[in-house]
């Protein structure tokens, strides 16, 4: 799992079909302290994310069928939550 900012929408007309009606999502991975740590990759949205908003993702092939509840799903990442505030204790 790791925190991540939606920082783009992926439009496609031709998915494969258990991916229909899924939004797809382009996320850059953050560090603990919100900073941009460079890499980003596509999310399956299970949580209504949209860009700009700070949110938690899994991943992992078997958690990814589990949150979509989809059987063998064509996906390997979800973004499972939508993170409001994030308190680190030093």
């Amino acid at each position: 799992m790791f925190i991540a900012r939606v920082i783009g929408e992926v439009v496609s007309t031709v998915r494969h079909d258990s991916l229909a009606g899924r939004k797809l999502l382009i996320v850059e991975k953050l560090s603990a302290d919100s900073e941009p740590l460079g890499d980003s990759v596509l999310a399956v949205d299970s949580v209504d994310a949209g860009v700009g908003d700070k949110v938690l993702v899994m991943d992992e092939g078997s958690s990814a069928a589990i949150v979509t509840e989809l059987p063998d799903p064509p996906i390997r990442t979800v973004i499972v939550g939508v993170i409001d505030e994030i308190d680190i204790e030093v």
